[in-house]
């Protein structure tokens, strides 16, 4: 009797121990060969869409809908997500074997509706360093009832409710057609210059013509002083970086743009480099799309610090501006997507969203616009600049992509 107690308890564990063994394999991706009976190696791929319940479509097959995970043997796919309404997004991906990959993809309207933010003209709009707020000028020959109408106006873009019901406030009286404006590097100051003086002004109070105090003599003062603060800024973020790449970024990059949420990084190349491999240890699962790493002036670049991965996003760079300064000339325009996936390039009657890996270009406006006055607001909208081609003075438009 105790032998066939021990023989049980034996018995349990060797089965036990081999269902653990399956389900461990079958976690890290391993199926089960129906002809022999063999564990084979697989990897699982996890589709997300932004918005969800999208068709999954694998090698030109339909297979499901978002969100779903596939366990499928380790080669290359064609990945095809489709809703009606919206843009197909496409990419072919790479499987590993016991990696998981994952698609997260943002789909956007294949007819983005246009709705008005200004009515009265929109001169020179400039967001603030956080993206929250936009400053621009009415002129006098622009106002549309009243003189109280002229001057610059602060308009708050970030989680406004649909239709833009907040209303933009004016915090500065007269004529500004000859002037010209920037923002403090924390977003509460506008320093206004005109032909004839240089005005520092609260970005949340009105100030009359009347009240506002000539900074002429400090000015050059200030403006350093906010330079030297966006550098220090841009410093430590570069200084999280592994060493051989903050060198590099410092030294051979004239322009650099972090995304909101910090962990990738666009930049256009002032002369040429090549950066190292193996930087950041690898992650299991990172992008399979074609890198480059090394650098070459006049082209734009986007670095993922997660994924040690770099990805050339503009091969042209001439006229390019990251982020929203505006210094005169520009013909295009890059900046982040808040949700720090996806890259937005603008340029003459064109508007494209990528992913963050260069690939997947979709247009989500073909119109007449005033480049580069491309602005985010939330994860649903852009505001452009545009007379929709009429002869009327331009205003900014909010444009509903999704």
């Amino acid at each position: 009797m105790t032998k066939i107690r021990i023989l049980i308890f034996l018995l349990t564990i060797v089965i036990v121990g081999i269902g653990g063994y399956i389900a461990l394999m079958y976690a890290r991706g391993y199926r089960i060969n129906p002809e022999n009976g063999a564990l084979i190696p697989h990897g699982l791929l996890a589709v997300k869409s932004n918005p969800d319940g999208a068709q999954i479509f694998i090698n030109q097959e339909l297979k499901s809908a978002t969100n779903t995970t596939f366990s499928l043997p380790p080669e290359k796919y064609q990945i095809e997500i489709r809703k009606e309404g919206y843009k197909s997004w496409g990419k072919t991906i790479t499987l590993k074997k016991e990696e998981v990959t994952e698609i997260d993809a943002s789909l956007f309207k294949t007819a983005p509706s246009l709705s008005s933010l200004t009515f009265d003209g929109s001169i020179n709009p400039i967001a603030s360093p956080d993206q929250s707020k936009i400053v621009y000028a009415v002129l006098p020959e622009n106002k549309s009832d009243s003189p109280q109408k002229a001057g610059l106006w602060v308009v708050e873009t970030i989680n406004l409710p649909i239709g833009f019901s907040r209303e933009a406030r004016r915090i500065t009286d007269g004529d500004l057609s000859k002037a010209n404006w920037i923002w403090s590097p924390d977003g509460r100051e506008i320093l206004v210059t005109t032909s004839t003086a240089t005005y520092l002004l609260n970005s949340g109070t009105f100030t009359t013509q009347g009240q506002r105090v000539n900074i002429t003599a400090s000015k050059n003062a200030t403006i350093t002083d906010w330079s030297e603060q966006e550098k220090k800024r841009l410093d430590s973020k570069l200084n999280t970086l592994p060493d051989e790449l903050s060198s590099i970024l410092k030294s051979k990059a004239k322009s650099i743009l972090f995304s909101p949420d910090e962990n990738m990084v666009i930049y256009t190349a002032s002369g040429s480099a090549t950066l190292p491999e193996k930087l950041i240890k690898s992650l299991p699962g990172s992008s399979t799309q074609p890198e480059e790493r090394k650098i070459e002036n006049g082209k734009t670049y986007l670095y993922d610090i997660k994924e040690d991965k770099n990805f050339l996003i503009d091969s042209d760079s001439t006229k390019l501006i990251l982020g929203n300064k505006t210094v005169g000339g520009e013909t295009k325009k890059i900046i982040w997507y808040p949700n720090s996936r996806n890259v937005i390039l603008s340029e003459a009657n064109n508007i494209t969203i990528m992913d963050y890996d260069g690939t997947n270009r979709q247009k989500v406006y073909n119109g007449i616009f005033t480049t580069p006055f491309v602005f985010t607001t939330g994860e649903d909208r852009l505001l452009i600049l545009t007379n929709l081609g009429g002869n009327d003075p331009s205003n900014l438009y909010s444009l509903t992509i999704k």
